[in-house]
């Protein structure tokens, strides 16, 4: 399922024409393997936020190339005609915040992303209820968001993201709310997730607690990513 994990070629984006035209991303080139979680990093301004709106199809490179698992989804123009149902099947999303919705319990809001994708409720339900127990959460099934602490919401947030199995999920500063504890032990969840779903992660971070967790990171100044190798302590 995870085939290619996330390949971005020669990635440009350009907001505007003539004179005040602006080059959010001038070249960007990526890769994140199945099972690899990788750190995107770079000041405010550098190309992130467009960077994670291109890949997350909400938003049109001006041109390059974007593979996601095994499916090529932009060359110099959009290769998927269905991109809503691109982001629910292919692209899990984590946020800052968990955005969890506070009148459906702990297990509705994971399950309704496949309910929404077709799946049967039973099912739906079932792989939620898969999901909670690497999470330690699965005490938690019939909460309601507001029963949850920080770190249990964010932890709901991540089994949402991993729910419809997504070759791809795209972390946008998912531990900025976190104390370290709290932080460290996202990440490990994410790692671990990763590697037991073939999944292809890439965290937006500012958050020095994570950054040296990461074998890999990539940084983004100006439009333009470098790739560096990044300490990876302590998730072997």
């Amino acid at each position: 399922m995870a085939g290619n994990g996330i390949r971005i070629q020669g990635v440009r984006k350009r907001y505007g024409s003539g004179d005040t035209a602006v080059e959010a991303l001038k070249k960007v080139d990526m890769q994140v393997a199945p099972g690899e979680v990788v750190g995107l990093i770079g000041p405010s301004g550098s190309g992130k936020t467009t960077l994670l709106k291109c890949l997350g199809a909400v938003i049109e490179p001006t041109a390059g190339r974007m593979i996601l698992g095994d499916e090529v989804i932009y060359d110099d123009g959009w290769k998927v005609r269905d991109l809503r149902a691109l982001r629910r099947d292919k692209i899990g999303f984590i946020f800052q915040a968990p955005y969890l919705i506070p009148f459906l319990d702990v297990t509705d809001n994971v399950a309704l992303l496949p309910m929404l994708a077709g799946k049967p409720n039973a099912h739906s339900r079932k792989r939620a209820m898969e999901l909670f127990h690497p999470l330690d959460v699965q005490h938690r099934a019939r909460a309601m968001p507001s029963q949850l602490s920080g770190g249990e919401q964010q932890r709901v947030a991540i089994a949402r993201g991993l729910v419809n199995r997504p070759p791809v999920i795209l972390a946008d500063e998912p531990t900025a709310p976190l104390d370290s504890e709290r932080a460290l032990a996202v990440i490990r969840i994410l790692n671990d997730m990763a590697r037991k779903f073939e999944t292809a992660i890439i965290v937006v971070t500012h958050d020095e607690k994570i950054i040296p967790t990461f074998k890999r990171i990539y940084h983004i100044r100006d439009g333009v990513t470098y790739e560096e190798a990044g300490e990876g302590r302590g998730f072997e």
